[in-house]
């Protein structure tokens, strides 16, 4: 195969993650002595920060604001209990007791010296870590489901999967210097919860009517400056063509894309310049060319790798039990839990508890070296020591006993990760923003603050039911704000900083990028133009019909009515506008 980190014959270790083997541990211990060196050199002055630039970013590195930022890579979400503790150790020992989960299941720290960058790196090694490909034009971090292998609705783990593309694209030569970053995506259930539709290439795992398994192919996803929805270009793609499919897209692209203008330089743009059906035309000519050479993949090569993802030694547990349904019906707190932070499991007695990062007063994804010391042990004691990064920016114990749930969301509670808010308003997606990032125009993190604060009442956020809240800096939108069904932009006005709404955004099955409502707004307005966004809905929903269902049925002319139809307050306080509900 292409890349360095190629399919290996080894025994199997029983284990519910892949594992380093020789050859991993080798290249990203060289990797680490290799990097170490350029340090010193740019450190004596002997590399200029221009020839620096690029070999930092190889491995994470990049300069903020303030400090350096270390991006560590956490493959399709999944940790073990051991390398969450080591997250917490790099918080206190090397940045300001805390990380920030990014919305591509990784993990950032944002005051990082220089000089201790490769000590990180060498620390992250002992673990089976490492940041290499999360910045620089190559392929990033594969994403994919983060209940994957536990979904109710799974057709097929994806994970083998995922860990193939990793294999095959870590440090493969013919992709490391692309026209442009590339994302590709992964989803194995009926649910696409990977947001493969705004990928550069987003693979969704289906069976044909032989029942023969395969993925349909999208391509030409993105956000940012032009957002647009992936095409399918090829519907029912055999699992055995997955990476040679994915070579040939990534040779076409690699070939035609621009790189005189990196503000056309995504795929997105080259799939729009040529039209999907001559990019998919161009692909299959392509893949003609290798799909039968070494990197097709055999029954026994995915048996290999499936076997590291082996279910855990799950116990034959009733669905339920009297204690469980007791306490569901005696503590309205922890039914509110359940409700929204717990999710089925296709083994009976057991279920998936989502850990929000979302208290209200805390910076969405913020999480302390102790939450994450705290978590680790949590993961041992009831989750098989299994942690898994959520790309709305949260933590997942995947294998919890339903019989558990009390006493382990009465441990979370302790924590600050207990609050009942997945899939609600202050569930909010935000990038770092202004505070941190050297790219944006506008800081995210207090406006999150001030609508998470405004809106801080659990019975009104459950009344207005599910709705996503995304919030980006700059165009480059790591915030997700374009599938927000509501989405906040940071824009430049005059040296100042404004923020655009959208709405009408939705990632899933039925992804959607949303519409600008009309001018900007000042910091000071933000919670009460959401505030006026939720009258109308309030005002106009029909039964059991959620925020975005009200949007795609209305359009956006009576919330942009309403929204500007009078002066917005620039000094809010609490109880101005107050929403009619």
């Amino acid at each position: 195969m292409a890349g360095s980190l190629r399919y290996r014959l080894q025994p199997i270790r029983k284990t519910k993650m892949y594992r380093y083997d020789q050859y991993d541990h080798l290249i990203v211990k060289e990797r680490v002595a290799q990097y170490r060196d350029q340090v010193r050199r740019r450190l004596a002055d002997e590399l200029t920060e221009e020839e620096f630039l690029p070999l930092r970013l190889q491995n994470g590195l990049y300069m903020q604001r303030h400090a350096y930022m270390l991006r560590i890579a956490v493959p399709y979400g999944m940790l073990s209990s051991p390398q969450v503790r080591m997250f917490a150790h790099i918080a206190r020992k090397y940045d300001r007791g805390y990380g920030h989960l990014t919305t591509r299941q990784n993990i950032q720290f944002n005051w990082i010296n220089l000089e201790q960058s490769p000590d990180i790196l060498a620390e992250l090694a002992t673990v089976e870590m490492h940041a290499i490909q999360t910045s620089g034009n190559c392929i990033r971090n594969t994403t994919s489901d983060e209940l994957a292998g536990v979904a109710a609705d799974e057709i097929i783990d994806p994970r083998p999967y995922a860990e193939m593309i990793r294999e095959w694209s870590t440090f493969h030569p013919e992709f490391a210097f692309l026209p442009r970053k590339f994302k590709i995506a992964i989803s194995g259930a009926e649910q696409d919860r990977a947001a493969t539709a705004v990928h550069d290439i987003g693979l969704h795992v289906v069976k044909n009517a032989e029942g023969e398994v395969g993925f349909r192919v999208l391509v030409g996803g993105g956000m940012g400056r032009t957002p647009i929805i992936g095409s399918v270009i090829r519907e029912f793609l055999p699992w055995q063509h997955a990476l040679t499919y994915l070579e040939a897209i990534l040779r076409v692209y690699n070939q035609h894309g621009r790189r005189d203008n990196k503000y056309k330089a995504r795929i997105k743009i080259l799939v729009k310049a040529l039209s999907a059906e001559e990019f998919a035309r161009q692909v299959e000519a392509e893949w003609l060319d290798i799909k039968d050479g070494p990197a097709t993949l055999t029954a026994e090569e995915l048996q290999r790798i499936a076997q590291y993802f082996t279910p855990p030694p799950y116990e034959t547990l009733p669905a339920t039990d009297a204690g469980f349904e007791g306490q569901k019906t005696d503590n309205k707190g922890f039914a509110n839990w359940l409700k929204r932070n717990v999710k089925a499991h296709k083994v009976s007695g057991y279920a998936a508890v989502i850990l929000s990062v979302k208290k209200t007063g805390v910076p969405p994804g913020d999480i302390t070296a102790a939450q994450l010391d705290f978590v680790a042990d949590l993961a041992d004691q009831y989750s098989f020591g299994e942690v898994r990064v959520t790309h709305e920016q949260n933590l997942v114990l995947a294998d919890v006993k339903i019989s558990e749930l009390f006493t382990v969301w009465q441990a979370v509670k302790a924590q600050g990760l207990a609050t009942p808010n997945i899939g609600l308003l202050t569930d909010i997606i935000c990038c770092p923003g202004g505070d941190f990032c050297s790219l944006a125009n506008a800081k995210s993190i207090p406006i999150a603050q001030a609508i998470a604060e405004k809106f801080d009442n659990l019975d009104f956020q459950h009344d207005i039911g599910d709705i996503e809240l995304n919030i980006s800096g700059c165009i480059n939108a790591c915030g997700h704000h374009h599938v927000g069904n509501i989405g906040i932009l940071g824009v430049d006005k005059d040296g100042s900083e404004w923020y655009q709404v959208s709405i009408g955004g939705a990632q899933g099955n039925n992804t959607s990028i949303g519409k600008i409502i009309g001018p900007s707004f000042s910091a000071q307005q933000m919670p009460v133009v959401i505030e006026r966004l939720l009258n109308v809905y309030v005002q106009q929903r029909t039964e059991e019909e959620l925020f975005i269902d009200t949007v795609q049925r209305l359009g956006i002319a009576p919330f942009k009515e309403f929204v500007y139809a009078s002066p917005i307050p620039t000094g809010y306080t609490h109880g101005e506008d107050a929403c009619v509900y």
